[in-house]
């Protein structure tokens, strides 16, 4: 493995630290290089707090590790940024600490970035080479590129069903519990990483969801309700204003305490309605647990980037409500946990992108 590669999947390792904590921003790793030794390390770990490039220069600076910066090179996962925002540009510091070069990932495509922070760099005499593992650095924060660049959230799809296929049992009779512990533990590490859960009507009368992150350490996602006519009692766990809550309605624009109704139009595509209802709420990614309706309606639009399907490999009823079937997509990941099976599809269709 070449120097520069090394070094910058260290950068993506650090990066991940962040996962479900920094949402707006971006997931960012940096390492500050001297004579082949990292000298210092640095992610950015919450919404509003440091940059990664601030703690792998703070962190160098406090070990005393910085006599000279004539020989060092930083390497980070993202374009340093050149605005002010929640704290100050990241390259006006590399600048200032003398840093000569810098190895940049990939370009940041929010558009108060975008190649600022490299012409900055590079106004400086600041040598900077861009694209290293650039692809593995976009996956890192593909949820960041789909929302900046195609206008829209990223959609995962996800749900549960029998070795037969069916993902519920038949209309009045008990709810059937298809996946087991471990499996519902990585559906919570999963809610912690996206930034909405997403459920229709049926769903959210029938099971009475929390769509809470309880099974894993970190935060939960803000909860989605598609309840066109209002019809859902205030009395179920949704309700509970314990976590921000918006309702997709025909009827009303309302805003509560950690409860909004938000109104979208009776006579047009819910999908896409809501697919730029979620772009202007800024919410980057939504993971979508609702029935069988709900999920064809993302699978007949298009409007989805990847499915998450578990499978109970020693479950069958013979009867019951069939599972979605997935069309235009490709496997990328497979996962046992004794008697699931977790599988992970991406889309390989048109994806809908909304023009906002």
């Amino acid at each position: 493995m070449i120097t520069d590669e090394k070094y910058m999947f260290r950068c993506i390792e650090l990066a991940r630290k962040g996962a479900g904590l920094v949402a707006p921003n971006p997931m960012v790793g940096a390492v500050l290089v001297q004579d082949d030794r990292i000298i210092g390390e640095g992610w950015h770990p919450r919404y509003g707090e440091a940059h990664a490039e601030v703690g792998a220069i703070g962190q160098a600076t406090l070990s005393g590790q910085t006599n000279s910066t004539s020989n060092t090179t930083l390497y980070v996962s993202l374009e340093p940024c050149a605005h002010f925002g929640k704290t100050p540009p990241c390259a006006d510091l590399i600048i200032r600490t003398g840093i000569p070069k810098v190895v940049i990932g990939c370009r940041d495509p929010f558009e108060a970035v975008n190649g600022k922070g490299i012409e900055k760099l590079r106004a400086a005499g600041i040598e900077v080479v861009e694209g290293v593992l650039e692809a593995e650095c976009r996956e890192l924060n593909k949820r960041f590129f789909t929302f900046h660049e195609k206008k829209r959230p990223y959609v995962i799809l996800k749900w549960a069903q029998t070795a037969d296929g069916f993902m519920a049992a038949e209309a009045g009779s008990p709810r059937l519990l298809i996946t087991n512990e471990y499996s519902n533990r990585q559906v919570h590490q999963w809610r912690s990483e996206e930034a909405g859960i997403l459920v229709g009507t049926n769903t959210a009368l029938m099971d009475d969801p929390e769509l809470t992150n309880r099974l894993w350490a970190g935060p939960s996602p803000v909860r989605l309700v598609l309840d066109m006519d209002l019809s859902l009692p205030a009395s179920l766990k949704l309700f509970n204003r314990e976590q921000k809550t918006i309702v997709f309605n025909g009827e009303k624009e309302e805003e509560q305490p950690n409860l909004i109704y938000y109104r979208l139009e009776k006579n047009k595509s819910l999908i896409s309605q809501l697919m730029d209802a979620l772009y202007k709420l800024r919410i980057q990614s939504v993971l979508v647990e609702g029935g069988r309706h709900l999920l064809n309606s993302f699978i007949q639009e298009g409007a989805w980037d990847e499915a998450r399907i578990i499978t109970n490999t020693k479950m069958k009823t013979g009867k019951g409500l069939p599972a979605p079937e997935l069309t235009n997509c490709q496997l990328i990941s497979r996962e046992t946990l004794l008697t699931d099976e977790l599988l992970t599809w991406k889309n390989t269709g048109q994806i809908k992108t909304n023009d906002v």
